[in-house]
């Protein structure tokens, strides 16, 4: 990853480079055909001579390092364009080559040294309104001769600006898709991890329980634990290796596997009794996902907290709608803190579903979710 930035950079750097090169030698063109048509139109001044010349093809060639060296390229820029209005050469191209080497500092550099550097450029720039061969402009020109750097400067100020803006956005952007991969990640560790580990810890009791005087039963028990945390362990290999990869993951459990879980789970003591209502059909990826994660979220709280040995869980296939609810008769709730019921509620809200989870109208627990047939868009 680094050598594949490091040869990007690379690239981009030719580029600007090649570019540069390419601006210089049109103003070196243009300066060095158009000078002597605009000496023409102007009298009083200087002809163009081989001194002239020399200062265009200074001025135009020093814009090849603007982006490497904008200060050094400002000064040497500035010099060779005073020099040749202090000579008395006629106003020309070349005085392109100074509007670019100040917006250059203005959008290369921070403002306040921009600011030192185009003042410098300005004081200089403007010794030739007072004193040159030719015909000096006077008091009158210090305004038009300000706005040589006055305007570059300020259209350079306001290109970084908002370059810095948008890298800002950029920024913002790419880390709150960070945070949003963390969490997620976050979520199916937590579903994955806490489902197994609330199962195997429930079939543990269970093989300690019986192993005195039922060890046969309790040698079920401990197969469960095996088959559990294979389980449990395949699908968190499956989670990490999609995170390392930067991909989605392959297949994700759905609805389909209801009948999984709850075999795994009455191997942990809790009963479920599992109604589906409506005409089952495929559902989209991350309707099925948080469905299921619903589900099993659910089912595992009623196995840490309830303290019973039932729980029933029903799914209705409505026309627009899917509905899942689970349901138990035990005396415990889910705490406040942790994934649960905030993972839960993030992974239905943001398909466009609701959720509620609180006391069920017979006592007990009920975790109801209700989530669109179409993702949303």
């Amino acid at each position: 990853m680094t050598g594949m930035r490091l040869r990007e950079h690379s690239g981009g750097r030719r580029q600007e480079a090649a570019a540069d090169l390419a601006l210089a030698v049109v103003l070196l063109l243009l300066g060095l055909l158009a000078t002597g048509p605009a000496g023409r139109n102007q009298p009083g001044t200087t002809p163009v001579d081989a001194g002239c010349l020399a200062l265009v093809t200074v001025a135009t060639l020093a814009l090849t390092g603007r982006r490497l060296a904008p200060r050094a390229t400002l000064a040497v820029v500035t010099v060779a364009v005073s020099s040749y209005l202090v000579l008395g050469y006629p106003y020309g191209p070349v005085l392109l080559t100074f509007l670019v080497a100040v917006y250059t500092v203005a959008v290369r550099l921070p403002i306040r040294p921009a600011a030192v550097a185009a003042a410098a450029a300005l004081a200089v720039i403007l010794v030739h309104v007072f004193w040159s061969r030719g015909a000096s402009p006077g008091l009158p020109g210090v305004l038009p001769g300000s706005a040589w750097v006055v305007v570059p400067f300020a259209l350079g100020v306001a290109v970084r600006t908002n370059r810095e803006t948008v890298a800002r956005a950029r920024a913002e952007q790419a880390r709150r898709q960070a945070d949003e991969e963390r969490l997620r990640i976050a979520q199916e560790v937590h579903d994955v991890v806490g489902h197994g580990l609330a199962a195997i810890s429930m079939q543990a009791d269970i093989a300690l329980h019986l192993m005195p005087k039922r060890p046969e039963q309790a040698e079920a028990a401990l197969t469960a634990i095996s088959r559990t945390s294979r389980e449990a362990l395949d699908e968190l290999r499956v989670t990490l290796g999609a995170v390392r990869r930067g991909t989605e993951r392959g297949p994700v459990p759905g609805l389909a596997r209801l009948d999984a879980l709850r075999e795994r789970l009455a191997g942990a003591g809790l009963a479920v009794d599992l109604r589906v209502t409506g005409e089952p059909r495929p559902l989209p990826g991350a309707v099925d996902l948080a469905a299921y994660r619903v589900v099993q979220e659910a089912l595992t709280n009623v196995l840490r907290h309830a303290r019973v040995a039932a729980a029933r869980v029903r799914v209705d296939y409505g026309r627009e709608e899917l509905v899942v609810e689970v349901t138990d008769r035990g005396v415990g709730a889910p705490g406040a803190a942790g994934h649960g019921l905030a993972g839960m509620r993030e992974r239905v809200t943001a398909l466009g579903g609701s959720l509620t989870a609180g006391p069920g109208p017979d006592g007990g627990f009920r975790v109801s979710a209700r989530l669109p047939v179409e993702a949303r868009r």
